[in-house]
C-alpha cells in the first residue's frame, strides 16, 4: 500500500524536466564536442539526413489507474484529424467513519459532489461578485455572499457563438466492483453503471464561495475553486441512511462492495477537455441531513453533514473512447517502418506515438567518415515540423514531448530506456533534450538532442548495434520523483492525462519540412 501511495505522490509532483525547454536564445550547437571548433584548421560541416519516421498505433489504450493518474480528464472533443474523443472518470467513494450513527429520524436534505479542477492561474481571469443582501437559509440570517470565479484550463472547442461552450456533466452510480486502488486498469475499461444521480450544466468556471453572517461576522460557509454537482437525495436516503447500523456500512471492505463508485462524464460529443485532481482532499461527496436530537425531554430537529472521500486511497480510473471514422487518422497511421509514414500523428491519453529510425546507408557512411576522415560529431538533432496544412488551427501547440530509446535485447525482447543523451548528459549545464521553436506560428518545429546517441553508434571502433533500435516520441512530459531532483522513470510521464494532440510532417520526400537528422561534425 505504501509503495503505491508513494508512486501516486511521485506522479502528482509533476515538474518540468530540468532545463528541458530552452528556446531560440540557446546556441544551435550544444557544448558536447564544441572544443573541436577551437583548434586551428578545424572545418565544421552541417549535413541533413532523412530519417524513417513512422506512426505507432497504441490501440487507443493506456494504463490509467490510481498509481498513474496525477490528473484525470473529463469532457469531449471532435476535430477532423484525430476524430472524436470522450473522457470519463471513475472513482470509488469511501465513508469518513464506518458504522456511523446518523441519529433518530435522519432525513437527507441535499447531497453535493465536489470536484477540484485544474484552473487558470492568472489573476486577470479572476472575477469577484458580492451579494450584500444574501439570506442564509439556516435560520434565515442576513449575510454577505462573495463569489469568485476563474476559468478551468480547457483544450478543444472552448467557445460557441462567442461564449464558453457549455458541457453537461453527468454523475452515475457504478454497479460493478472497481477492485483495489493498487489494481491495474486500462483506459478502455468501462465499468458498468446504473442510475444517473445528478447533472450540471458546466460553463467552464471553478467557483469559490464565502458566506459571512452580518450579525457576528461568522463565516458559515466556504468553498475554494471547485465544481459542485447536486446529487439525488432520495438515492442517498435509501442507500446510506436506511442502512444505519447494518453490515453494509460497518467497514470499508463491505462498503466499497455495496456502494461501488461513481462515474463522471459529459453528455455532449464535442466541446472541450478539462482536468481534475483526483487525489485532492477536497474531492468529496457531502451529505447534508437533519435528525431529531432530544435533550431534557425536548426534541429538536438538528442539522448535520456527513462527508464521503473521493480522494487518495480510492480506486480511480479514466475511460477514453474514440471514434476515428471519416478522419485523416486512418489514412496516415500505418506504421510503415520500411520507408516511413508521410504524416505523423501523436496524441496523449492512449493515442498514437511516433517512431524514428536511422537509415543503414547513412550510418555506414558516417562510420566510414569517422574511420577514414577522422570526423567527430559535434551536434545531432532530430527535427520535426508541424504539418502546416493538416494542423493549421488555433489549438495550443504542446511545449514538450518525451523521447525514449526502444531496442531489442539478446533474446529479441523489446526494451525501453532513456536515450543515451538523457542518461549521460541530463546534469550538464544548459543541456536540453528538446527545444521548441515558433509555437505561435505555422509551422512550428522541435529539435530533439541525440548527439550522444549518434556518437555511440558512429564514433567507436565497433559501434552500438542500431538495426532494431528506434526513438519513440510521445506527447507528454517526464515526471520527477517527490524529492524534486530525480526523474521518476522513463515510463512515468503525463501521457495518461495529456489532452493535446498534433500532426507532424513525416518521411515525405516531397516536403521540405520532412523529418531529418541535423548533423554537425568537425574534421581537421
Amino acid at each position: 500500500m505504501i509503495n503505491n501511495i508513494k508512486r501516486a505522490i511521485a506522479v502528482l509532483s509533476l515538474m518540468i524536466f530540468g532545463s528541458a525547454m530552452l528556446y531560440n536564445c540557446e546556441p544551435e550547437i550544444d557544448s558536447l564536442g564544441e572544443q573541436l571548433f577551437e583548434g586551428e584548421g578545424t572545418v565544421g560541416n552541417e549535413v541533413p539526413y532523412d530519417l524513417i519516421a513512422f506512426n505507432i498505433n497504441n490501440n487507443d489504450s493506456i494504463r490509467a489507474d490510481f498509481s498513474i493518474l496525477g490528473s484525470a480528464v473529463i469532457g469531449a472533443f471532435n476535430e477532423p484529424q484525430f476524430g472524436e474523443q470522450k473522457a470519463s472518470y471513475f472513482t470509488q467513494i469511501r465513508m469518513s467513519a464506518y458504522d456511523p450513527d446518523f441519529g433518530t429520524n435522519a432525513q437527507v436534505d441535499s447531497v453535493v459532489m465536489v470536484l477540484k479542477p485544474v484552473y487558470e492561474t492568472s489573476s486577470d481571469s479572476l472575477v469577484t461578485t458580492t451579494n450584500e443582501d444574501y439570506v442564509y437559509p439556516d435560520g434565515n440570517a442576513n449575510a454577505k455572499l462573495e463569489l469568485k470565479t476563474i476559468p478551468v484550463v480547457k483544450y478543444g472547442k472552448t467557445k460557441t457563438a462567442g461564449v464558453t461552450t457549455p458541457l453537461t456533466i453527468k454523475v452515475n452510480e457504478v454497479t460493478e466492483f472497481m477492485g483495489g486502488y493498487a489494481d491495474k486498469v486500462y483506459s478502455n475499461k468501462n465499468f458498468t453503471t446504473g442510475a444517473e444521480l445528478g447533472s450540471k450544466v458546466f460553463k467552464g468556471l471553478a467557483k469559490s464561495v464565502t458566506i459571512t453572517k452580518d450579525e457576528n461576522n461568522e463565516q458559515v460557509f466556504a468553498s475554494t475553486n471547485d465544481i459542485r454537482i447536486s446529487l439525488d437525495k432520495t438515492f442517498f436516503q435509501n442507500k446510506i441512511i436506511a442502512k444505519n447500523g447494518q453490515p453494509e456500512l460497518e467497514n470499508m471492505s463491505n462498503f466499497i462492495r455495496y456502494f461501488r463508485g461513481l462515474k463522471v462524464s459529459v453528455a455532449e460529443n464535442n466541446g472541450y477537455l478539462f482536468s481534475i485532481n483526483p487525489n485532492d482532499t477536497g474531492a468529496q461527496v457531502i451529505m447534508y441531513y437533519k435528525y431529531d436530537k432530544t435533550e431534557n425531554g425536548t426534541t429538536t430537529p438538528t442539522r448535520a453533514t456527513y462527508n464521503f472521500s473521493l480522494g487518495s486511497g480510492n480506486a480511480h480510473s479514466s475511460l477514453f473512447q474514440y471514434n476515428r471514422a471519416s478522419t485523416q487518422f486512418s489514412n496516415y497511421v500505418l506504421g510503415n517502418q520500411t520507408t516511413g509514414d508521410a504524416k505523423l500523428f501523436t496524441q496523449g491519453m492512449g493515442g498514437p506515438s511516433i517512431g524514428i529510425k536511422f537509415k543503414k546507408a547513412d550510418v555506414d557512411n558516417l562510420r566510414a567518415l569517422y574511420k577514414n576522415n577522422k570526423i567527430a560529431i559535434v551536434s545531432a538533432k532530430i527535427r520535426v515540423y508541424t504539418d502546416s496544412q493538416n494542423w493549421n488551427n488555433s489549438l495550443l501547440k504542446p511545449s514538450e514531448l518525451t523521447i525514449v530509446k526502444v531496442d531489442k535485447d539478446n533474446t529479441g525482447k523489446l526494451t525501453t530506456s532513456f536515450t543515451n543523451d538523457i542518461k549521460s548528459l541530463s546534469g550538464a549545464p544548459n543541456f536540453a533534450y528538446l527545444r521548441a521553436f515558433n509555437l505561435d506560428q505555422n509551422p512550428a518545429y522541435y529539435d530533439f538532442t541525440v548527439t550522444q546517441s549518434v556518437k555511440d553508434i558512429v564514433e567507436v571502433e565497433t559501434g552500438e548495434e542500431y538495426q532494431d533500435r528506434y526513438f519513440k516520441i510521445d506527447l507528454a512530459q517526464f515526471l520527477r520523483n517527490s524529492d524534486g531532483t530525480s526523474l521518476a522513470g522513463y515510463s512515468l510521464t503525463t501521457r495518461p492525462f495529456a489532452k493535446e494532440r498534433i500532426v507532424f510532417v513525416g518521411s515525405d520526400s516531397s516536403n521540405a519540412n520532412r523529418v531529418q537528422l541535423k548533423l554537425v561534425y568537425g574534421s581537421k
